[in-house]
């Protein structure tokens, strides 16, 4: 994951480079690397190192190389992500173009369109491209080309609280909430702390519904506006409501999670995606996260 290299290019002294991909791949299936910067936060929980006074979000795309592409899913999987492609998109999409013999028993419940028969062998389900790069957390950016992003919550220290990986098209203002609530911070005795004092994050993640779940958790958030959003209230006049606070000086320390992103980065198996397989790849960040939790934990011991 450092250099990005090729499995092949395993130095022989690691055994064989096929053990060394099944044993990561099983590894970050089984969410060992997840588990390992858990410990480590836990660690430092318990000593009181964790800047939980101000949170920073934000995201950062990576690169996918073209052996990234092609995940083979099957069965649900397959059906997990059409179905989230059809809640997404409010269309229904047809798997397979070939139908039984009972032409139109079966109908897809969102558009009522004529659709493959469950249990009949002729219409047997093969992903489509959408849902196999959905199920890869693939997609495409601005820049073109096939990526994926990476969200993250950082404490005051610019060190990780927490993932989210998603395809490269995906909007920021999204995965603000599933970001934040992946945060514990362990407490002797007492339940998890699952929220900082306060949150700085960009435009991209100030929405409505944002601010609107940091209010309701009482978590003091500080984002710029988009200039769209600060022209409709003042079209509406006085039922527009009053002004989002915004601090300035708060805002400057979201620097944190910029200096973060740039740490992981220094990866180059990080910073492009060679990685057919999400949960692979997702292992980086979570290792790469552990080993700076570790230097910190041993420079100030």
């Amino acid at each position: 994951m450092r250099t990005g290299s090729g499995w092949r290019d395993v130095p022989e002294g690691y055994g064989s480079w096929s053990t060394s991909y099944d044993r990561l791949n099983a590894w970050s299936k089984a969410g060992v690397f997840q588990g390992l910067m858990d410990a480590l936060f836990a660690e430092a929980a318990s000593r009181g190192q964790v800047g939980l006074e101000l949170g920073s979000v934000d995201s950062t795309i990576a690169r996918a190389h073209h052996e990234s592409a092609g995940l083979a899913i099957t069965g649900e999987t397959s059906d997990a992500s059409e179905q989230a492609l059809t809640e997404e998109t409010g269309l229904c999409r047809t798997i397979s173009r070939r139908y039984c013999e009972w032409y139109g028993a079966g109908r897809h419940t969102r558009c009522g369109r004529p659709g493959p028969v469950a249990g009949c062998g002729s219409c047997r389900r093969t992903a489509t491209p959408q849902a196999r790069a959905a199920a890869a957390r693939l997609g495409r950016s601005r820049g073109g080309g096939l990526s994926s992003k990476v969200h993250a919550a950082v404490d005051a220290r610019g060190l990780p609280l927490a993932f989210v990986l998603t395809a490269g098209q995906a909007a920021d203002c999204r995965q603000f909430i599933p970001v934040l609530d992946k945060i514990q911070v362990p407490r002797a005795g007492r339940r998890p702390r699952t929220r900082p004092d306060a949150v700085a994050a960009d435009k991209a993640n100030s929405s409505k519904a944002n601010r609107a779940y940091l209010r309701r958790r009482r978590i003091t958030g500080s984002s710029r506006r988009r200039p769209i959003s600060r022209g409709n209230r003042k079209k509406k006049g006085s039922a527009g409501g009053r002004p989002v606070d915004f601090d300035p000086d708060r805002y400057r320390q979201r620097n944190t999670v910029e200096r973060c992103f740039q740490k992981i980065k220094t990866w180059r198996g990080l910073t492009t995606r060679y990685y057919k397989s999400p949960e692979s790849y997702e292992a980086g960040p979570h290792l790469r996260g552990s080993i700076m939790w570790l230097k910190h934990l041993s420079s100030t011991t």
